[in-house]
Parts: C-alpha cells; sequence; structure tokens
C-alpha cells in the first residue's frame, strides 16, 4: 500500500514546478514593440512641398466707364479669343452722347461754312477799297475761331464714340476664363474687375516655401515637378522668381517656378509637389518625436543591437525645422527610438515594430 501516497507526492512535486515555470514565465514581461531609425548622416536633403498650377499671364478685365451691365457672354472655363465679346454696359447714355457730339459737329461745320464765306467777302471788298482792313480781319478772326470750334466738335465726337465703344469688354489676347467678378444687372465703375482672362499655354508652378529653405535658392534652381494625383506624370522646372519677403502670417516664401515643356496633364489649378533639393545643415536628422527633455538634458533611446535593450544618450540640437531636428552625438548606424520615448525605460527589451533589425 505505500507505493501509493509516494507517487502521490510526486505527482504533486512536479505540479508544483510546473506552476513556478509558468508564474516565471507570466513575470517576464514580454518585449515591446518600438519605431526606431538606423540614423545616416546627409549631405543633401530632398523634401517636397505643394503647390498649384497657375497661368504666367492673366488679366482681370474690366469696363473703362461707369455703367450697368446688360449681358455677360462667358463663363468660368470658356475659352475666348482675341477681340471676342466678354460683356455689355448699358449704351442708351453713351449713344445719346454721340447724338449730341455729331449735332454740336454739324453746327460749328455751319458755322465755319458762313465765317468763310464772309471772310471771302471782306476780302474782295478790300481789293475794291470798299472794306478796310480791320473788317477784313476780324473776318479772319471769325473763320479761324470757327475752325477751332469744328476741331473741338470732331473731338468731342471721336470721345463719345470712344467712351460708347467702351460699353463693350473685349478680350485683349487667347485665352481662358478663370474668374468672374460682377453679375447683370450690376453696377460697376470703370476699372472694377468683371473676369479674369489668363493664358493657358503659359503655365508655371507656384510654391510656397519655409523662410530656412527658400532663402537659400536663387533664381534658375531647378526642381522637380509631379502631379500629386499621378506621380509619375513629372516636369522639370526652373525657379522664375522668389519673393523678397516671407509672408507675415505663414512665414513662408513664394516661389514661382516656369515648366519646361509640361504635359497636358498639367492643367491650370493642378495640385503639384515639387521636390527641392538642399543642403543639409551639419548633424544627424530626427523627427522631433525621438528627443527626451530630462534633467536639463536633451537625449535620446538607442537601441543595443546585441541585447536588444534601451539605454539613453545625451545629444546636441543643432537645428530645428518644423517637426524635424537635426542633433550631434551620434554615430552612424545607431539606431534611435522614434516614438514612445517617455514610457521606455533603461534596460528594458524591445522590439523593431517597423523593420528587421540587422
Amino acid at each position: 500500500m505505500k507505493p501509493i501516497p509516494t507517487s502521490l507526492a510526486l505527482l504533486s512535486a512536479v505540479g508544483l514546478l510546473a506552476a513556478c515555470q509558468e508564474q516565471q514565465h507570466a513575470a517576464a514581461p514580454a518585449p515591446r514593440p518600438v519605431l526606431s531609425v538606423a540614423v545616416t548622416p546627409q549631405t543633401v536633403r530632398t523634401v517636397g512641398f505643394a503647390g498649384t498650377v497657375e497661368p504666367r499671364y492673366k488679366s482681370d478685365l474690366g469696363f473703362r466707364v461707369l455703367g450697368r451691365i446688360v449681358s455677360r457672354d462667358v463663363n468660368v472655363g470658356d475659352v475666348v479669343r482675341k477681340g471676342q465679346r466678354l460683356a455689355t454696359l448699358d449704351p442708351v447714355a453713351y449713344q445719346l452722347a454721340v447724338r449730341s457730339a455729331q449735332a454740336d459737329l454739324a453746327s460749328a461745320t455751319a458755322r465755319l461754312e458762313n465765317a468763310a464765306a464772309a471772310e471771302a467777302r471782306q476780302h474782295t471788298l478790300l481789293q475794291q477799297n470798299i472794306a478796310n482792313q480791320a473788317q477784313f480781319d476780324a473776318a479772319r478772326e471769325s473763320r479761324e475761331t470757327a475752325e477751332a470750334g469744328v476741331a473741338s466738335a470732331k473731338a468731342n465726337l471721336d470721345k463719345a464714340e470712344e467712351q460708347l465703344g467702351y460699353t463693350e469688354l473685349r478680350a485683349y489676347f487667347d485665352g481662358v476664363i478663370t474668374a468672374t467678378a460682377a453679375e447683370l444687372g450690376e453696377v460697376v465703375q470703370p476699372g472694377q474687375a468683371v473676369v479674369t482672362v489668363a493664358r493657358p499655354d503659359i503655365r508655371e508652378a507656384v510654391v510656397d516655401l519655409p523662410d530656412s529653405i527658400g532663402r537659400d535658392l536663387r533664381p534658375g534652381a531647378r526642381l522637380d515637378i509631379a502631379l500629386q494625383v499621378d506621380p509619375s506624370v513629372q516636369a522639370t522646372g526652373t525657379m522664375r522668381e522668389i519673393a523678397p519677403q516671407a509672408d507675415p502670417t505663414t512665414r513662408t516664401l513664394r516661389v514661382r517656378v516656369t515648366l519646361g515643356n509640361p504635359p497636358e496633364t498639367f492643367r491650370l489649378g493642378t495640385t503639384i509637389t515639387a521636390t527641392v533639393a538642399t543642403q543639409a545643415a551639419p548633424g544627424i536628422e530626427l523627427p522631433i518625436s525621438a528627443l527626451l527633455d530630462r534633467d536639463g538634458k536633451t537625449m535620446v533611446w538607442v537601441v543595443d543591437p546585441v541585447t536588444r535593450t534601451v539605454s539613453t544618450r545625451d545629444v546636441t540640437i543643432a537645428a530645428r525645422d518644423g517637426s524635424a531636428v537635426r542633433v550631434a552625438g551620434l554615430a552612424r548606424g545607431t539606431r534611435v527610438v522614434t516614438a514612445g520615448v517617455h514610457s521606455l525605460t533603461p534596460g528594458q527589451t524591445v522590439k523593431i515594430a517597423d523593420e528587421a533589425f540587422p
């Protein structure tokens, strides 16, 4: 009967040993997945910025005279030709002005004819010694005054006819309507924009660059332009001009890039990405999320390639640029944790989640 208790004792011991091993396995924390990057110094930095395709030449067209719009013959997107009518003002008042100027010219012409006849009679009488020189001079002066009156009436008629012509707004060049700023029945002032006409044949890319990058560029710099909807469609560009000062709100510099033989898909208003290559500042570039500020020091978590544990390492910030920083104090190939740096502890085992560990 004794072998049975002995077997029970052995089974109890084995159960206790298995329970201890399970507790030990449960107590050991699993490696924490982290995002990391193997740092590499860069001498040239390539960055991309969003922009749009815009016409190089466009004009806000408006009437030269005051009036009420009675017709607008175009809408946004319409293709127009040079000389094509775009809009019309109510011409009645200007037509009446033309008729008045025509009547003034007829009256001045009649006065000139009478003055010329009077001068001719006085000349004849002067030759017959019937009239004196003073009478002839007065007749000649009246004729010259009448000639001046005719010239003034003609100028007024030309002016009235020109203003009547201004009641029709016509395109100055071939283009496409990109905006309308007035509707039927609206009374517009001289020079007030009614439509905007752009030349679609000469296009350029307009990009707003951060001051830290734009200030290092010069006219003539080369940029690579690609469509955002299809990055495989690309064109080369040359910087034509750069704003002399940054925008007070966004602190960016507006850059205009001349496109060299852009594809037809580079339509006006299309969103593009302009890639700029600039000289990188000294140091290694890291996302700002990789930095840990503690006890007045700036540090990062580095991963040991053998034990796969993390430890802190002090770094010095060389430059800041938006969401990225350039730091000094790291060797090439060092793997740095880029996210979750505030929840790590020294010696903690980690698992590289973003890519295979070398």
